[in-house]
């Protein structure tokens, strides 16, 4: 997930990162700083710096975005740690960077596969840098 490259925020027990596949405008990977391979092994500490993270990250994307809903997936079939996929949601399209941005699985499931603009890497440190100014502001 390229978490220190694309790091947007941190506690001692998770990592907000920017998701190199941009489904849609913003999204993220909150990612446990430990190995575990089940959410069952979080501690009570853990989940309660998760509950801090969540509300800093929706504060942050809705002041970079507005994003209309946002869906918080743990799906764990490839990378076996947990995390989870921050996907932003959009009733309609989004103008950043230059760019256009839908929500193309609105408003049935994320359409995860969608890669945006790409992956590259000048569009990604934008993101980045735009929720970095959100989470400071």
């Amino acid at each position: 997930f390229r978490v220190d490259e694309l790091l947007v925020a941190k506690t001692p027990a998770w990592s907000w990162s920017v998701r190199p596949a941009q489904t849609t405008l913003g999204c993220g990977i909150l990612s446990l700083n430990r190995y575990a391979a089940q959410f069952g092994e979080v501690t009570a500490a853990e989940m309660a710096e998760l509950a801090e993270l969540v509300g800093k990250i929706e504060r942050a994307v809705q002041s970079a975005f507005g994003y209309d809903i946002i869906n918080y997936l743990m799906l764990m079939m490839v990378d076996h740690q947990v995390h989870f996929h921050v996907v932003p949601r959009y009733a309609g399209s989004r103008q950043f960077a230059g760019l256009d941005w839908l929500d193309h699985g609105w408003p049935a499931f994320p359409a995860l596969a969608e890669q945006q603009h790409g992956q590259r890497p000048e569009i990604l440190t934008l993101v980045r840098e735009k929720l970095r100014a959100a989470c400071a502001g």
